[in-house]
């Protein structure tokens, strides 16, 4: 972890910690809201209910890869390899990883990938 200082690695830590936190509070409080609706109504309650709750769906499956990568985070500072780019292996900008402390990917390997990924997709 010579790219970056303890201090560092401990700020980005708690980051993904608390981001953690925040995000299982956030689930149970939508699940339990999500249940605890009154199933009743006319059909014009119902339609809209199924959308609420196919809405909250995808706002699940857009936190458990947040939260997948926040665990993949605090994985790579235990075996010490967090703040290096998968694409270019080389240390990741300080200021990314306190905005994105789970991110995986410097600048330039985003731009790297992105690039890659728009010439396979035509």
């Amino acid at each position: 972890m010579a790219g970056l200082s303890k201090s560092m690695i401990e700020k980005c830590r708690e980051k993904l910690l608390a981001a953690r936190a925040e995000i299982l509070n956030r689930v149970k409080s939508t699940r339990h809201d999500l249940y605890a609706e009154d199933k009743g109504g006319d059909e014009a309650d119902q339609t809209v209910r199924t959308m609420a709750e196919s809405e909250t769906l995808s706002m699940h499956e857009r936190l458990r890869f947040k939260l997948q990568e926040i665990e993949f985070a605090l994985s790579r500072i235990e075996s010490g390899t967090f703040g290096y780019c998968e694409e270019t292996e080389e240390p990741i900008e300080a200021d990314r990883l306190l905005a994105i402390p789970w991110t995986r990917l410097s600048i330039e390997g985003a731009e790297i990938r992105e690039s890659m990924q728009k010439r396979y997709a035509r």
